[in-house]
């Protein structure tokens, strides 16, 4: 079983038995067992089911309504891509892939691509990927990037005899039929279960009529502040840009909330602390403390309650038991004020501060740096 510091993780060193014992302990209060656990940022097991739903109804009655108009109601009208496109759709709705003209646009201009490909293009391994590469450049440049239009570009050029014959018809029946229903159905289903779509990102208003910015913009971070940090991440969110300036205002203002209270320390305490048995031999501690660049070790007896701590000073000539070594440990408890600390970490002998409850079991650790970040994170004047 492989067990991580999230603090000091390192790969190289095996831990004790007692820590790793502590580490199942813990990652078990953390929910590992919990049936759902979203992927995406946000989501919860009711927005999944109302997904379920909202694909099954969506679905459905787009290929119903699409095989009435070919006169056979039993026998469903719809390509395959239109799948991928109710995924976004209902499971996601918020993102800029599942909005209206992305689906319909991306999926009916791709399907052209394809189709057109496959009219100039014989080589069947030349044409997928001309007709894949193409639709994404024509989404691109027509605002309708959307990941199942890559879908319909491949199944327009290897679809068989039926899109073969239809020919430059199937852009348009059965897929911007299938898509427009599809978002039809969508918008009616996400008005009935009240969520917000087509999702327009909420945007703060200056309620006088003036020319300022609202109060919210002059404060804190700005959208060119989003723009510089988008451009050094080098990377590409499925997130529409506003939705992240809301995102992180909220943020901004919960954390300022939390700095105006008194800072304790199981605010800034880690929690998974690496430790070891008295019992165990000074050479397995140099090893902890130089695998996982820790400088202060917490040494437990066999109850798993806090004897004393070791460092490498302690630690450069020793040869026996840790416990022969181990020196007595600072200790607070988690609802200690934070900045009680201070003095105690700034003597220039002790670098951590250990973390116990009542009766001496280790509930986190509080480094020099832990107390320095959490100082530098403050309100000013806090």
């Amino acid at each position: 079983m492989a067990f991580r510091n999230r603090r000091y993780e390192n790969t190289r060193g095996a831990l004790p038995i007692s820590a790793l014992r502590s580490g199942v302990r813990m990652n078990m209060n953390r929910s590992s067992f919990r049936i759902f656990q979203p992927i995406l940022a946000g989501a919860t097991l009711r927005d999944r089911i109302i997904g379920c739903v909202g694909a099954l109804v969506g679905i459905g009655l787009t290929g119903y309504l699409c095989g009435l108009s070919m006169g056979d109601g039993f026998t469903p009208m719809i390509v395959a891509p239109i799948g991928a496109s109710a995924v976004l759709l209902f499971a996601v709705p918020a993102s800029p892939l599942a909005q209206p003209w992305p689906i319909i646009g991306g999926n009916t201009i791709s399907a052209l691509v394809g189709v057109t490909v496959s009219h100039f293009v014989a080589e069947p391994a030349i044409a997928i990927a001309l007709a894949v590469a193409l639709a994404i450049a024509a989404m691109s440049v027509t605002r309708s990037l959307h990941p199942p239009g890559g879908a319909a570009a491949l199944t327009a050029v290897i679809g068989g005899s039926a899109v073969t014959s239809a020919g430059f018809y199937f852009p348009f029946f059965p897929v911007a039929v299938n898509s427009v229903l599809l978002v039809g159905l969508g918008i009616l289903f996400h008005r009935l279960s009240r969520r917000s779509y087509p999702h327009v990102a909420p945007a703060p208003v200056n309620i006088h009529g003036t020319a300022d910015e609202p109060p919210i913009l002059r404060a804190g971070f700005r959208s060119e502040d989003v723009d510089a940090a988008l451009e050094t991440m080098h990377e590409t969110f499925d997130i529409d840009r506003k939705d992240i300036e809301e995102l992180l205002r909220q943020v901004q203002r919960r954390a300022l909330a939390r700095g105006y209270r008194p800072l304790t320390c199981k605010d800034i305490m880690s929690r998974d602390v690496i430790r070891l048995e008295t019992g165990e031999s000074a050479g397995k501690a140099r090893q902890l403390l130089i695998d996982h660049n820790i400088r202060t070790l917490p040494l437990v007896d066999d109850g798993d309650r806090l004897a004393g701590t070791v460092g490498l000073r302690e630690l450069i000539d020793a040869t026996g038991s840790v416990a022969d070594v181990m020196a007595p440990p600072q200790t607070a408890s988690p609802d200690s004020p934070a900045l009680d600390l201070l003095d105690i970490l700034t003597s220039g002998r002790v670098h951590a501060v250990v973390v116990i409850d009542e009766e001496r079991h280790i509930k986190g650790l509080v480094t020099q740096t832990d107390l320095l970040a959490a100082l530098a994170a403050r309100p000013s004047g806090r």
